[in-house]
């Protein structure tokens, strides 16, 4: 256990920062489900409107520290090509 002032502020911290980067990971996930939906369903519009926004979502994923570059952009070039062969 933290006995150190600084140190039982870092467990606060990280505490508080857990529950947003829960929150943000499970908002991405919404996300990306709204679009495999739209694909499983072959709905060509609603799959390019879910990818478009998407597409942001990922990027502040990103620029937040939840996921890598690499796989933000893995994972969107994958999904715009199934949204683009329906």
């Amino acid at each position: 256990m933290a006995n150190h002032a600084s140190a039982k502020k870092r467990v606060r911290r990280n505490d508080k920062r857990k529950l947003i980067n829960t929150a943000r990971k499970s908002r991405i996930r919404t996300f990306l489900k709204k679009v495999e939906l739209a694909i499983a369903a072959g709905d060509a519009t609603q799959a390019q409107q879910a990818l478009q926004s998407v597409q942001p979502e990922l990027q502040r994923a990103v620029s937040k520290g939840l996921w890598h570059k690499n796989t933000a952009a893995r994972k969107l070039s994958r999904l715009s090509a199934r949204v683009k062969a329906i």
